[in-house]
């Protein structure tokens, strides 16, 4: 449990909305932690390769301003919409793509919130199972990053995260 504005490392998840632009819950506290200069880079970002926002699935990486991150990698996650939608690969393909932009940038640390449990709907202990699989299998075939951290601000998302780590 924790606020993941504070993490010192390489790279902050944003569990942004597709513009990109700020909003509520963790990408809001991101924004106004981080300062201008997130905003100003997501705006280029709107204006330039992303005009049409970032897809669900999908993530881009950017400064970190005032964050003690060195860079905020920003992802989608899916609506829930029943589970039969895609939303499962999507959700894995979030956590994939954050963990080799982390990589390809030669950071060692990662922090993630829980991807889509918000306003998005996705049932935790289900978001649950699909971040630890997807987690465990990049570590298993990557050197980078060495460090991922799971940082909650709920105790809903902290206790469903704790509950799926647990072996079966």
């Amino acid at each position: 449990m924790g606020d993941i504005t504070h993490f010192e490392g390489g790279a902050i998840v944003n569990a942004a909305n597709s513009g990109l632009l700020g909003g509520g819950g963790v990408d809001g506290a991101i924004h106004r932690a981080g300062g201008p200069a997130i905003l100003a880079e997501c705006r280029a970002l709107r204006a330039g390769a992303l005009a049409a926002g970032l897809p669900a699935g999908e993530a881009v990486s950017t400064a970190a301003g005032k964050l003690r991150a060195v860079r905020v990698i920003h992802t989608v996650g899916p609506i829930w919409e029943g589970g039969e939608r895609g939303e499962p690969a999507l959700l894995a393909s979030c956590y994939r793509k954050c963990l080799g932009l982390a990589a390809a940038e030669g950071l060692d640390s990662v922090a993630f919130p829980a991807i889509s449990t918000g306003v998005y709907g996705y049932p935790r202990e289900a978001a649950a199972r699909v971040a630890y699989a997807a987690i465990a299998s990049f570590l298993r075939d990557n050197e980078h990053p060495r460090s991922v951290s799971l940082i909650f601000f709920t105790k809903g998302d902290a206790h469903a995260f704790l509950e799926a780590a647990q072996p079966r």
